[in-house]
Order: C-alpha cells, then sequence, then structure tokens
C-alpha cells in the first residue's frame, strides 16, 4: 500500500513539472548511468580513429575539444539544476522533521518548561512559521 502511495506522490509531482524541469530530470537519470559513460568513451574512441580522415591537426584538435566544451556546459546546467533541486528536497524534509520534534516537545511540556523554550528555539533556528 505503501508504494503505491509513493509512486503515486512521485507522478502527480513530475506532473507539476514545467517541461526543464523534467528534461533535467530524465537527463539527470541518463548522464548518472554507465552508458552514458560508455557512449562518451565510444566518441572519444572514434574520434581519435578519425585522426587520419582530417587535413589539419589544428582541425582534428579543435573538434573534440569544442565537442568537450559544449558537453560539459550543458552539463554542468543539468547538474546544477538537479543539486538545487535535490537541495530544495531535502531542506523541506528537514523542516517537516524539525516541526514533527517541535510539536512532540509542545506536547510534553507541560511539565517542563524548558522544554517549550527549547521548542521554540528549534522553530527560531529551522526558520518554521507556527501554523496554528
Amino acid at each position: 500500500m505503501e508504494q503505491r502511495t509513493d509512486a503515486a506522490e512521485s507522478r502527480r509531482k513530475k506532473e507539476g513539472l514545467d517541461p526543464f524541469e523534467r528534461f533535467v530530470e530524465l537527463s539527470t537519470k541518463v548522464i548518472s548511468r554507465a552508458p552514458f559513460f560508455a557512449v562518451v568513451v565510444a566518441i572519444v574512441v572514434i574520434w581519435a580513429a578519425s585522426y587520419p580522415l582530417w587535413k589539419s591537426t589544428t582541425k582534428w584538435e579543435l573538434a573534440i575539444h569544442t565537442f568537450g566544451a559544449v558537453l560539459s556546459l550543458l552539463l554542468l546546467v543539468l547538474l546544477e539544476n538537479a543539486g538545487r533541486r535535490n537541495t530544495e528536497a531535502m531542506q523541506e524534509k528537514l523542516n517537516v522533521i524539525a516541526e514533527a520534534l517541535a510539536a512532540l516537545m509542545d506536547s510534553r511540556a507541560a511539565d517542563d518548561p524548558d522544554l517549550r523554550e527549547a521548542a521554540e528555539d528549534l522553530r527560531d533556528a529551522v526558520g518554521l512559521e507556527e501554523r496554528h
């Protein structure tokens, strides 16, 4: 049952993403797998084997450097976006955990006034607003 809920929630989150975010998510999954590395290695091998086909060594080197620079820039943008989204998701999880802990501390604070103060400090430290 829990897996179904997680899958449904994951689908809802994906449906809420704009086209660029969906592209980044898909790209990140593809880039982080071994087949992508194998494709890049194959491109370098094909480039190295193509040396006799080029009239100029400079143009042969320029081809791989241009390809590498463009690929590096695109991957940097995609991976930075993915990293930002992961950081935001992690922060949201930490906020939820801190709020749950603060609520638990509040429920036990009747016997211990220091506990209520600690719960308020926790909310202040994490930047949570009271939701009453």
